[in-house]
């Protein structure tokens, strides 16, 4: 089993191109494959996820373009429990993936 690093989390969500759309379950599936690994763990890549969507909301905050912040709504869906947790909450999702061309 892989234990994802936040940093392995982040440059995935990272390497994600404009309008693409991918689970927080693919991503696990995507990461451990490319690590040599059966499955990854769920908790910590949930956890990595919600990290680095709430330093890009922070940063997004901040004053910084899109471009230059983890574009996490390509990877957390707006129907994932993950998105239920952040303070930017499904409908924020809903709206960059309605800006990429869904």
């Amino acid at each position: 089993m892989l234990i994802a690093t936040p940093r392995m989390v982040d440059d995935y969500m990272r390497n994600l191109p404009p309008g693409s759309r991918r689970t927080i379950a693919q991503m696990r599936t995507d990461l451990a494959t490319a690590h040599g690994a059966d499955l990854s763990c769920p908790i910590s890549t949930s956890i990595f996820a919600r990290i680095a969507a709430e330093v890009a909301l922070e940063e997004l905050e901040a004053g910084k373009q899109s471009s230059e912040v983890t574009p996490f709504w390509r990877a957390i869906g707006e129907d994932s429990p993950v998105a239920k947790r952040l303070s930017c909450g499904p409908a924020f999702i809903r709206m960059r993936r309605d800006m990429e061309g869904r």
